[in-house]
């Protein structure tokens, strides 16, 4: 057996395993299967925490001159955008792509969080740039067929009676 053959026999089973645990997923996590999660739950934290400057200085937010109002502004997009992406899963490309932008453009109005919201804005935004949804088709062939050795394996270790 060739190498070629032993890495495709090695993928069949790591998908055959990824499969029965589909199958016997809940639906929460079913869900969560169908959609970018982790990505639109960084950008959710993001949003947090870029809006966590600006609320602090709320009075000073609303003065004349003040960049302050543009953190508000950037972090409840970046929060809007990480609810949709939830919901909206077909246009997570669009979102990905909308939270790097404003997350890089956090940094003039609300410091970026500190920075460090600008960060886990870009990695949850490059996550909704970079997840696409797959189907998974589960046949029941491969599990009757278990079945079936699992019983004969079964009649044919036990005694038979006299």
């Amino acid at each position: 057996m060739s190498r070629k053959e032993k890495r495709m026999i090695k993928r069949q089973q790591k998908l055959q395993k990824r499969h029965e645990k589909l199958a016997n997923a809940s639906r929460f996590t079913l869900w969560r299967n169908s959609r970018p999660f982790w990505g639109a739950t960084l950008t959710l934290l993001a949003g947090l925490m870029i809006l966590y400057i600006p609320i602090h200085l709320f009075a000073l937010a609303f003065t004349p001159g003040s960049y302050a109002i543009l953190g508000i502004l950037f972090g409840g997009l970046i929060l809007l955008i990480g609810i949709l992406a939830y919901f909206y899963p077909q246009l997570s490309t669009l979102f990905g792509v909308v939270t790097i932008f404003l997350s890089v453009l956090s940094i003039m109005g609300a410091l970026g969080g500190f920075l460090i919201g600008t960060i886990v804005g870009i990695v949850g935004g490059s996550m909704l740039v970079g997840w696409s949804a797959e189907t998974v088709t589960i046949s029941t062939d491969d599990i009757d067929q278990k079945k079936k050795k699992k019983v004969e394996g079964d009649q044919s270790s036990t005694p038979a009676s006299v």
